[in-house]
């Protein structure tokens, strides 16, 4: 079976059916306690590489960086300075490129 290209236009389009939208492998980066955003270093669209900081968390007076772990592109932000988050709240959201599970 083919898969007509992107632009295309197929039967089941013009037939108004939408088209499953392309599977984009991602890692959701999650807090692990409750804590205070301190500061958001990264933007939507960098790459950020293994060790990378991509903001910074304040609890009980200290500062605790979150870092990459596995590089990819900032997807989503879901956070800004000031705000509150809970233990499993999402922080932000990465491209896995190469689509392994992780977590």
């Amino acid at each position: 079976m083919s898969v007509p290209p992107e632009n295309s236009t197929s039967a089941s389009a013009a037939a108004g059916v939408p088209r499953p939208a392309r599977f984009v492998p991602v890692v959701e980066v999650c807090a692990d306690m409750v804590a205070n955003v301190l500061s958001v270093v990264t933007v939507v669209g960098d790459d950020v590489a293994t060790g990378d900081t991509m903001l910074i968390l304040e609890s009980m007076k200290m500062e605790i960086p979150v870092i990459v772990e596995e590089g990819g592109a900032v997807l989503e932000i879901r956070v800004r300075e000031g705000d509150v988050v809970q233990e499993g709240d999402v922080l932000v959201v990465l491209s896995n490129p190469d689509g392994v599970r992780r977590g």
